[in-house]
């Protein structure tokens, strides 16, 4: 069984506990494992990986034995820890965006009309 540790957005969208176990063929792979997440919670198709070219989405990253691999080839191998279990496979929402004006005093982000 392999461990996944989805993102809270993602495992609200699916209805699935933080942490799911699958049945996943050999090799483990990035791309095995998406697979079966995929096949398993078909809601999530699209959210990580685009439907078409099955690429990373450019805000979510994948990190084994506390590595990431987001941008090592998708049917790598993983290693044995995550393969067994021992270890999870963590699909992370990467943070973007935001605006200095989060971090001014409360009177500077009033806006004037005029």
């Amino acid at each position: 069984m392999v461990r996944v540790v989805l993102p809270a957005h993602l495992h609200v969208l699916a209805n699935t506990p933080r942490e799911v176990q699958l049945e996943v063929g050999s090799p483990i792979t990035q791309r095995s494992i998406l697979d079966a997440l995929e096949s398993r919670y078909p809601v999530l198709r699209g959210a990580i990986r685009d439907r078409t070219t099955q690429k990373r989405r450019p805000l979510v990253r994948f990190f084994a034995a506390e590595e990431d691999i987001s941008h090592d080839d998708p049917d790598t191998e993983l290693p044995p820890s995550v393969a067994n279990g021992e270890q999870a496979f963590y699909i992370v929402g990467a943070i973007a965006g935001g605006s200095s004006a989060e971090i001014l005093p409360r009177r500077q982000k009033r806006m004037t009309v005029g």
